[in-house]
């Protein structure tokens, strides 16, 4: 179980993380089973956890006036989920995280990462790390939700994520791109054939 997360903080880092490191990791981060629909955080819920995907996908989400899911992430396995405002400023989430599919991940309490883990010089260059790595993923998603055609924005997350089409039904990366699940299906059925003729 933890070998995942080890080998996920290895790949980031100039020299692998030594034995202490792993002491503590195992100490400090807890395995956690969530069920397929069952919410790491819903909306109004303070977040106090961070949790790290070892098998399984979440999407992050907020209702509309209608009540209808409006996605504004996709999770998969080595992605990390956390609601960053909630957790920083201690106050109620304006969005749900749920897993997609069942899925296995290591929690830690953000009083456990602030008391044992931000002060480690690993921590402070992994944080490092991904915050560069998820503004580079959040501008991404900007860019393509910009895009004026709707088969531009398809193609270019297949570029970026192409392991989204993989995991995700359509509705979900159709919702993601900010598009109908008819206009989604309509281009990607195009996409697909034009891909076949070549």
């Amino acid at each position: 179980m933890y070998s995942k997360l080890i080998l996920y903080f290895n790949s980031l880092l100039s020299s692998p993380i030594d034995s202490e490191e792993i002491r503590l990791i195992k100490e400090i981060f807890k395995h956690r089973t969530v069920l397929k629909n069952q919410f790491f955080i819903q909306e109004g819920d303070v977040n106090k956890l961070t949790g790290f995907i070892v098998k399984g996908s979440f999407k992050q989400f907020y209702l509309d006036e209608k009540g209808e899911e409006k996605i504004t992430d996709l999770f998969i396995e080595n992605c990390w989920i956390r609601n960053n405002e909630s957790i920083l400023k201690n106050i109620p989430s304006s969005y749900y995280i749920q897993a997609y599919r069942r899925s296995e991940i290591l929690v830690v309490t953000q009083e456990d990462a602030e008391k044992y883990l931000l002060n480690e010089p690993f921590i402070i260059e992994i944080c490092r790390i991904l915050l560069e790595k998820k503004s580079i993923q959040l501008l991404k998603h900007i860019y393509i939700n910009s895009l004026p055609v709707a088969k531009q924005k398809i193609k270019e997350l297949e570029n970026s994520r192409p392991e989204f089409f993989q995991e995700f039904p359509q509705h979900l990366i159709a919702s993601y791109l900010g598009l109908t699940k008819e206009t989604y299906s309509r281009i990607r059925n195009g996409i697909q054939k034009t891909n076949k003729l070549f």
